[in-house]
């Protein structure tokens, strides 16, 4: 046999080698050229598909979150939260124990009156008395009960001030600081002259406060 023909043979034998393995990887059914080297558990991408899709979607009327249980990756589907911040809520939370209110979020680096703001009516605390998220106690402004102590401005201490909605321990300072550096307080109103609180949050904190 002439080498040109040897060759001949050889690549008719690779052709109909490449062909048997072709057949033997297609499942019955399957179009020619549709070869299928690996598959994935079906199940396993199915859940995560779903969970990256959940992820991803807004919270749907009505749907709350729950800043004291929910994993990051939940959190993160809060308006205005994002991954990063997301992750330092549960690490702070983990670290210092749950949330006892609303404000409390405030202690979180990245967490500020804007944030509250947006997620107020979609988060609750479990284990906290006096609910957030759209649960507040008739006729009570910002979750307030109407047993909710009132606090003297010009005498509260930072640890009293930090309890009240929207403030937390830095702007509890804050006020502190300014009322030692500027006298006592005229109005309620005059909290709008402390750095980090807006009208917004003197709102929520005059049924709290008094005066005098």
């Amino acid at each position: 046999m002439s080498s040109d023909h040897r060759a001949v043979v050889i690549l008719l034998a690779l052709a109909v080698a490449g062909q048997g393995v072709r057949w033997w990887l297609l499942d019955p059914g399957d179009a020619p050229g549709g070869i299928t080297i690996l598959r994935a558990d079906e199940a396993s991408v199915a859940a995560q598909r779903d969970s990256a899709k959940r992820v991803a979607e807004p919270l749907a009327p009505g749907e709350l979150v729950d800043i004291n249980l929910a994993p990051a990756r939940e959190i993160d589907r809060l308006p205005g939260v994002g991954p990063s911040l997301a992750v330092r809520i549960v690490e702070y939370r983990t670290e210092h124990g749950p949330f006892g209110s609303l404000a409390g979020l405030d202690s979180v680096p990245g967490v500020g009156e804007a944030t509250l703001g947006r997620i107020g009516e979609m988060v609750r605390l479990s284990g906290t008395v006096g609910s957030v998220g759209g649960q507040r106690p008739p006729n009570s402004p910002s979750g307030v009960g109407p047993s909710a102590p009132i606090l003297q401005l010009n005498s509260a201490s930072a640890n009293d001030l930090a309890g009240l909605p929207g403030i937390g321990p830095g702007r509890a300072r804050a006020i502190v600081a300014y009322r030692e550096a500027h006298g006592s307080f005229a109005s309620i109103n005059d909290l709008e002259k402390v750095p980090g609180i807006g009208p917004a949050t003197v709102a929520k904190l005059r049924p709290r406060l008094d005066v005098r």
